[in-house]
């Protein structure tokens, strides 16, 4: 093949039909995320988790499109390097006055690595740093809505500006009674504003779109007040008759954290410029790091890259090792972390270092590492960003780390100068990342040590929540010791050892049968058949609750997880249809309870969680 001049149409065409393959994507994930409104409007719950389901495999499959046209109209693979330089610099030509130029850059780097072998991965080929800034884009467009509107209310006006606010959504659906609910949201707001002076910038501002997530809907906006500014979220759901209502006032900075937790699923939201999203989203919550934003608001892959980017910063930025992280180790997966940064790695071991309990392969736990991706992950079970071929510095590993990973994993480490430079590296094939959390048997031993029995308490009826919540998310923890659970910065409990994970309607939940004889009552061996899927929840207490502090504790809370009509029932109510509501905010916080006030057992158990 005969070299191309630099000045051929061909970079250009090339660069214009990968922009073509992003702007497809965009435009079809923001049609699936415009679709949510309407879904919400007709309580089609169930259509709403699998848009948001098949919403995650959009953008590879966008990305194998484009690889597949590049390849086949223009035989990208076989251009030379002097041609993907000229394609580099054409594609920045048309981030000009893009509205979603990050994300573009991030499709072209996924696109240029699936046709460009790893040693042209580097600054001349893809976007290693943004090559076009996001701040200040906005829609032009004469007919755009912008990113946020903003209201001016006087101390008078708060209420019916309330009502505005919500009615500029137009949601097609009655509200049970908007002006009920604006009082509570008045209410609220005068709580945070009592003997507080309105300047002359008071102003509410909120986004222009709604966000979406399993049966609720979420205005999120903030009010300023002269210097002060303060985050707000309300929650819109559907009551039992089916009128919508608000159902809450979240406040702050904190309250907004757990609403975007990284253990919660992707919001559906439609957003022209999500950039523009992320920096008003970033004003509410500065500690959440922007890579968590995006994911939350479904951009799952300029998370990653985003994370990547603030990775090889901190790297360069520190000097400790990776190290084998502490706590008990894993039966199937390896874990490493670097104590100055506040996420860990996992890798799955090589299949013959599994104990032979683990009837499993790699192909397996990947999949359920898929699921937990893909479902409503309702704050109790972390996410995970998925990495290949990493590649570390080798002066950055304890040597003890790299032998346990040569010896329980070692088709997933190669150690070496790979790319011909000098420098050798530790390239780990397959890894996962979560954010670090202090597990739960370590969380409890320390308040054990120090007589900390609130924390305690606490920390258990967490636990328990924590099952709860999964189960009505169709989700079967399967290992629940306290080690595969961690406790994150504000205390929630959240479950992230997936390789026994299944769906809560594909288990058996039995009662164990009473022995026939004394013979089988003091067998140490199941005297009755056990099937592959059953799970016989009498026998949980003796793994979990050898603690007699903690076993009154459950036992008080929790002994209805002890039961198998507990786990039945909910598993016969999924399979006959029902979604159930999972709440990002306690339930003290909820309105309903000023119209239909909780039972003592709920309002004991807010009390405690809230505590």
């Amino acid at each position: 093949m005969f070299p191309q001049r630099l000045d051929s149409p061909l970079a250009y065409d090339v660069a214009k039909a990968m922009m073509d393959g992003f702007n497809r994507h965009y435009r079809l994930f923001r049609a699936e995320s415009a679709r949510a409104k309407h879904r919400f409007e007709t309580a089609d719950w169930h259509g709403q988790q699998r848009a948001q389901r098949e919403r995650i495999e959009f953008y590879d499959l966008r990305v194998k499109e484009a690889t597949q046209r590049l390849e086949k109209e223009f035989k990208a693979g076989e251009q030379p390097m002097e041609v993907w330089q000229q394609v580099k610099l054409h594609y920045i030509g048309l981030l000009i006055d893009h509205h979603q130029p990050e994300l573009a850059e991030t499709f072209f780097n996924s696109v240029t690595t699936k046709i460009l072998h790893r040693t042209y991965f580097h600054n001349d080929f893809i976007f290693v740093r943004p090559a076009v800034s996001t701040e200040y884009i906005e829609n032009e467009e004469p007919a755009a809505t912008p990113t946020y509107r903003a209201y001016y209310p006087t101390s008078e006006t708060l209420h019916e500006n309330i009502v505005r606010m919500v009615d500029n959504f137009q949601l097609q659906r009655p509200f049970d009674n908007l002006d009920r609910d604006a009082r509570f949201v008045l209410e609220a707001f005068s709580s945070r504003l009592h003997n507080v002076k309105l300047r002359a910038n008071f102003q509410i501002q909120v986004l222009s779109s709604l966000f979406f997530r399993n049966k609720g809907a979420y205005v999120v906006g903030k009010i300023i007040n002269g210097f002060n500014e303060l985050p707000f979220a309300l929650p819109i759901l559907h009551n039992k008759a089916g009128q919508l209502v608000i159902d809450a006032c979240l406040f702050g900075e904190d309250e907004m954290q757990m609403l975007f937790s990284f253990a919660r699923a992707y919001f559906m939201v439609d957003m022209e410029v999500p950039s523009a999203y992320v920096q008003f989203l970033r004003s509410l919550m500065p500690r959440k790091p922007r890579a968590e934003i995006y994911n939350a608001l479904g951009l799952a892959k300029q998370g990653k890259t985003l994370f990547y980017r603030d990775f090889l910063y901190h790297l360069k930025h520190s000097s400790d090792k990776f190290r084998i992280a502490p706590g008990i180790k894993g039966m199937v997966m390896l874990v490493f972390d670097l104590p100055s940064f506040p996420f860990v790695f996992k890798l799955i071991k090589d299949k013959e270092f599994y104990p032979p309990q683990k009837d499993t392969t790699r192909e397996q736990i990947q999949g359920k590492y898929l699921l937990v991706k893909q479902h409503d992950r309702v704050g109790r079970m972390a996410d995970t960003l998925e990495y290949s071929e990493v590649a570390f510095a080798r002066d950055r590993f304890e040597e003890e780390l790299i032998e346990e990973i040569r010896k329980f994993a070692p088709s997933q480490i190669d150690v070496g100068d790979r790319d011909g430079d000098g420098l050798e590296e530790v390239i780990i094939k397959h890894l996962y990342i979560e954010r670090r959390m202090i597990p739960l048997n370590i969380y409890l031993q320390e308040a054990f040590d120090s007589g900390a029995h609130e924390q305690i308490e606490r920390a258990v009826v967490e636990y328990g929540n924590a099952i709860k919540d999964m189960v009505a998310a169709n989700i079967f923890p399967g290992d629940m010791l306290w080690k595969n659970f961690g406790v994150t910065r504000n205390g929630k409990v959240v479950f992230y050892d997936y390789d026994e994970i299944e769906y809560l309607t594909e288990v058996n939940f039995r009662k164990v049968p009473p022995p026939r004889n004394e013979e089988e009552e003091m067998s140490g061996e199941p005297w009755y058949s056990v099937g592959p899927r059953d799970v016989f929840p009498e026998t949980f207490g003796p793994f979990l609750l050898g603690n007699a502090e903690v076993r009154e504790v459950f036992m008080k809370h929790h002994a209805d997880l002890l039961d198998p009509a507990f786990w039945q029932a909910h598993k016969e109510r999924i399979l006959a249809g029902h979604v159930h509501d999972v709440f990002p905010y306690e339930r003290e916080k909820r309105f309903a309870r000023r119209i239909h006030p909780f039972s003592s057992a709920e309002q004991n158990v807010a009390r405690v969680v809230a505590a």
